[in-house]
């Protein structure tokens, strides 16, 4: 029977797949393709300078063993990389390397162009902790799910979490998209959602990362052109966890590099958790078939806490800290920053170092002057009841009426107007803005923006309106 690179090829996996783990063989081996074979020398693809590599320092002698059992003591392996020019042409090209196994197959130096290559190209980007691919999962332990209090605000999220935290990539809930305002727990929960898979399952490979360094290697592999090598990288990831994904916004050829990684991942059931700060409806000069991508799992908000999260919140920094506090000073705290979570912890640790270095006891009167005096030095972030509030004064209408099912046409352009406001200066998602305003959905929200825009560019008297209110709100 005559033999063929692929006859030959297969003959060698089943010998290397007995051998083997399972998961060593389907990450190391599967992507191999036979490509030709020469009296006893058999060419073989792989993917990057990477992998051949990791082939030839990690699995020399099996190679050695499984091809001398198929071609006799003369046998010789030769590789063909596969590469991207990523500077033009998408055009594959290959790169062809001997193995360091040669005539009778005795191990040897390998040639250039590998001799001087730098060893930090073993791992294409520079992240700390990793090192011949050991991958530190970059996760902060403090973050977990005990310390990340539910409540009706985040609830889906930390339940979403949970789930995907008890079986990654085995959920419908892939990608998880957690999004929301500023301070209000996105890395904490995508930080607890790792934490809890490296417990639970160790052997998995976990990775966190913020979406800017992710830009800052691919930008990097490009100059240093190892595309490739990036890519095969991410595609190792078991679970990988991306925050700030709207920082890809405008930047095409991330976007681009991205939406391979993450349908590789996908495809082959790795869990992939993003973190963002507007729902994907919002987001913008994103490609559209990366935020359709988003859209396959599940979109879960993250809103202010309420009152009675808020104060648990306290109470918990309280607990964390060693400190007490009486009841009464907890529910002033809770009341009067209502914001967010970061802006809570700033308060309390305000007020215990004006009691600290002051010497005062710790009271409703002290905690009056640190929370009026913290509040005002904070960047104030405009809520949505503050904005309707405004709006309602503006038009002298009282907030029910404004919120109501009424057509009458000034009570239309007042509801708009605060629906355009809302989206001009928070960071709420069009569904969440609607239904805080009136309990209407996000496309009504969305027509309410577009019609302000169209009647500030036509109609004085309601330009005028709309000047007169964004000074009321810049003040």
């Amino acid at each position: 029977m005559n033999k063929t690179a692929q006859s030959v090829w297969e003959n060698c996996l089943a010998f290397i797949k007995d051998n083997i783990q399972d998961q060593a063989y389907k990450t190391w081996f599967e992507p191999i393709k036979s490509v030709e074979l020469t009296d006893n020398a058999l060419y073989i693809q792989v993917p990057s300078k990477f992998f051949y590599e990791w082939l030839e320092e990690h699995y020399v002698k099996l190679l050695k063993v499984a091809l001398t059992k198929e071609l006799g003591k003369n046998a010789k392996l030769l590789y063909k990389i596969k590469m991207e020019n990523t500077y033009g042409t998408k055009q594959p090209f290959t790169e062809q390397l001997p193995s360091a196994q040669r005539g009778p197959m005795k191990t040897q130096e390998v040639d250039a162009p590998f001799k001087n290559l730098n060893p930090e190209l073993r791992n294409p980007f520079v992240i700390p902790g990793i090192r011949n691919l050991k991958i530190e999962s970059q996760l902060n332990a403090n973050y977990s799910f005990d310390n990340f209090l539910e409540g009706d605000s985040n609830r889906l999220a930390r339940s979403a979490g949970m789930a995907v935290a008890n079986k990654p990539g085995g959920t419908s809930f892939n990608p998880l998209l957690i999004f929301g305002g500023v301070g209000l727990g996105k890395t904490h929960l995508a930080h607890a959602i790792g934490v809890e898979i490296k417990d639970k399952y160790p052997e998995k490979t976990v990775l966190y990362i913020s979406a800017e360094i992710f830009t800052q290697q691919y930008i990097e592999s490009v100059r240093k052109n190892n595309r490739n090598d990036f890519i095969h990288f991410y595609q190792l990831i078991d679970v990988l966890i991306i925050d700030d994904v709207q920082f890809f916004s405008g930047k095409s050829a991330t976007q681009d590099v991205f939406f391979h990684i993450f349908n590789y991942l996908h495809q082959n059931g790795k869990q992939v958790i993003l973190s963002s700060d507007k729902a994907p409806v919002d987001m913008q000069d994103i490609e559209q078939r990366l935020l359709s991508r988003f859209k396959w799992g599940l979109s879960a908000e993250l809103q202010q806490p309420d009152y009675e999260t808020r104060v648990a919140i306290v109470n918990n920094i309280l607990y964390r800290d060693g400190v007490q506090m009486p009841d009464e000073i907890v529910e002033y705290i809770a009341k009067n920053i209502k914001s967010n979570v970061r802006e809570l912890e700033g308060a309390i640790i305000s007020l215990i170092a004006q009691s600290s270095f002051n010497k005062k006891e710790i009271n409703l009167e002290l905690a009056k002057h640190v929370v009026e005096k913290f509040v005002k030095n904070v960047k104030r972030e405009i809520s949505i009841d503050y904005i309707q509030k405004v709006v309602s004064e503006y038009f002298q209408v009282d907030l029910d009426i404004l919120q109501s099912k009424t057509r009458k046409r000034h009570i239309v352009q007042a509801r708009q107007l605060a629906m355009f406001f809302a989206k001009k200066y928070t960071k709420a998602s069009l569904a969440n803005i609607g239904s805080q305003i009136g309990d209407r959905d996000h496309a009504t929200v969305l027509h309410a923006c577009k019609t302000v825009d169209n009647l500030v560019a036509t109609d004085k008297q309601f330009k005028k309106y709309v000047d007169d209110i964004q000074k009321k709100l810049s003040v």
